[in-house]
């Protein structure tokens, strides 16, 4: 495919990117302590569901002294787990593998690594979590333009808050962006300081009902400033719309990051992902963990209805392994599906019980999915994330294979001619792609993989330097949750929360008025206001202590870290708290 615009050299981030970004890390703390196993009285409770959510209530109720059975339609692991391409096994070899789409594990996260430190891996002396590794650098793909590579920081010492020395890191980084207008930068980085400088009331109302897109003034800016702080922040990460999402999602994420960068409150390096398969390195060590806890699983039953009566959940309708219908019982329920899987579980009887169950109705879910490419070539690309800003479908991609130091690939999987797998998130299935003009949605899977393709190569193929061609290409792999694409009714069964402005206001907690009821799952209100795997954790984590609660449990809590807050701003949003009670803006809100 010829290409357009300007030839290209990869722009590598130079001094100011190094002042900004190469004295930035943060230190790993030391690993929490198990907690102990007082008696439950052998109460039971039946999860339902078995992904990230599922799971860690299991886990943190099992270990509690609760006997737990786990129901599970699919497969364990739900959205995070790895899978094995079908036929793909020779020579004695494991299947190729593939997942949902690639794991990111940042530093922002607290709760998802406690629990990985809790599950036992041969040879590693904190258990799952030592499985992390750190990718070196990210990029920045653009189509025509130069691309930005960034060295990704380590651990280092924390780094001075003020919000002078904020501005100045992140004007430090932005400035590497060589197409970003000066006053464009200047912008962006005031209305940060606008955001890490407001209250939590603010936060939750103002900022909470302004899109991102108004709050950065990106229909005012520049085509790169769009793509990169408006559209790339959101779509690529959040996994929703600029002219939609909430400015308190969208900003909470990137004030974490900031601090993450900045050393602050964070469990490791910003940028983490798994050192092999997610199933190998943590899900299936998860399973057996919880097995040995006494954990009963139930894979591929699937849950019908929750049933009601006499104010309390009776029990819960679900159809077994061999297609049969049976009513099964607990003294409690959580409920760990995804929330557009959950909802049709929910009786109005239940909904008039607890509204908030009712408000759950509102909240939208939207695809973004994950295809493998694997390669009989290693690709000359990043040892990290690439992020392809310019894409119509808005890919984020990561080459697996060098992060796997415990695999020779082509020795360990497949027919032993594949070396590498590109791993590629689709975030935008509805605007038109390049080779044939039509959404992802009305594509078939073979015109989706052959777009995604396309689109990959016209975003890291520089002139007289070919990254990606079609000789290395070994064969593709297309999420199995997706299906009718190309009819007029295209399905994921895995769609992803997203949040546009009120989202916030729907979500229900972990606890519901239902007495032996309780909620698990990444649209749960938790302290991380994303749809994430450390969402996901966070909530069962506060669905078992709701129950431990109701029951008068002597059992300790469940530890519930939130999102680092610096101190050294809490003059300001205290200031801020009460501009805001008196009408007023944010002091930095200057228009």
């Amino acid at each position: 495919m010829a290409r357009t615009g300007s030839t290209r050299r990869t722009f590598v981030a130079g001094t100011a990117a190094a002042g900004a970004v190469a004295a930035l890390g943060v230190e790993a703390p030391a690993a929490s302590a198990t907690p102990g196993t007082p008696t439950a009285g052998g109460q039971s409770v039946a999860v339902l569901g078995g992904g990230v959510a599922g799971l860690t209530a299991a886990h943190e109720l099992a270990e509690r002294g609760f006997r737990v059975t786990l129901f599970e339609r699919r497969a364990l692991g739900g959205k995070a787990r790895s899978m094995d391409v079908p036929d793909s096994a020779k020579g004695g070899r494991k299947p190729l593998p593939a997942e949902h789409g690639f794991r990111f594990i940042p530093g922002i996260y607290h709760n998802l690594p406690d629990t990985m430190r809790r599950i036992p891996f041969p040879g590693n002396r904190h258990g799952v979590w030592d499985n992390l590794v750190a990718p070196k650098e990210m990029m920045f793909a653009r189509t025509g333009q130069e691309d930005l590579r960034l060295p990704m920081p380590g651990a280092g010492t924390p780094q001075p808050l003020t919000l002078d020395d904020i501005r100045r890191a992140l004007t430090g980084v932005l400035g590497t962006f060589q197409r970003l207008p000066a006053r464009e930068v200047a912008y962006f980085v005031d209305r940060l300081a606008v955001f890490v400088t407001s209250c939590q009331e603010r936060r939750d109302s103002q900022w909470e009902s302004t899109p991102w897109w108004t709050f950065t003034r990106a229909a005012q800016m520049s085509y790169d400033y769009q793509r990169i702080l408006a559209v790339g922040v959101t779509r690529n990460i959040v996994a929703t719309k600029a002219e939609e999402a909430s400015t308190r999602t969208v900003g909470s994420l990137l004030e974490a990051f900031l601090f993450n960068a900045l050393g602050r409150g964070a469990d490791g390096p910003l940028d983490r992902i798994l050192n092999a398969p997610t199933n190998e390195a943590w899900i299936d060590p998860w399973v057996t963990q919880l097995r040995s806890l006494g954990v009963e699983f139930k894979v591929g039953w699937t849950v019908r209805e929750v049933t009601y009566g006499g104010g309390k959940v009776t029990g819960v309708q679900v159809e077994d392994a061999d297609g049969g219908v049976q009513t099964v019982t607990a003294d409690h329920y959580v409920s760990a599906l995804p929330v557009e899987h959950a909802r049709p579980t929910w009786s109005a009887a239940m909904r008039a019980a607890d509204p908030q169950l009712a408000r759950c109705d509102q909240l939208r879910t939207d695809w973004m999915t994950g295809i493998q490419f694997y390669l009989t070539e290693r690709p000359d690309i990043v040892h990290g994330h690439v992020d392809c800003i310019d894409s119509q479908w808005s890919l984020t991609a990561i080459a697996q294979a060098e992060h796997w130091p415990q695999h020779a690939f082509a020795a360990d999987y497949g027919d032993g001619t594949v070396v590498d797998c590109l791993s590629v998130d689709i975030s935008e299935w509805d605007k038109p792609g390049i080779l044939y003009g039509r959404t992802a949605k009305q594509c078939t899977r073979e015109e989706v993989a052959r777009e995604v393709w396309a689109q990959l190569k016209t975003a890291l193929n520089d002139t007289g330097k070919t990254v990606l061609s079609d000789s290395k290409l070994h064969s593709w792999f297309l999420d199995p949750g997706v299906s009718g694409i190309g009819t007029p009714n295209p399905r994921n069964e895995d769609e992803l929360l997203i949040h546009p402005t009120g989202t916030f206001h729907n979500r229900p907690s972990a606890a519901t008025k239902i007495p032996n009821f309780y909620l698990a799952g990444d649209y749960v209100a938790v302290p991380i206001d994303l749809a994430t795997m450390e969402g996901a954790n966070t909530s069962g984590r506060l669905a078992a202590n709701a129950l431990l609660d109701r029951v008068g449990s002597s059992a300790p809590r469940c530890t519930v870290t939130p999102l680092y807050s610096a101190p050294e701003l809490d003059f300001l949003k205290s200031s801020d708290r009460l501009r805001h009670r008196l009408g007023l803006p944010n002091v930095f809100d200057v228009g």
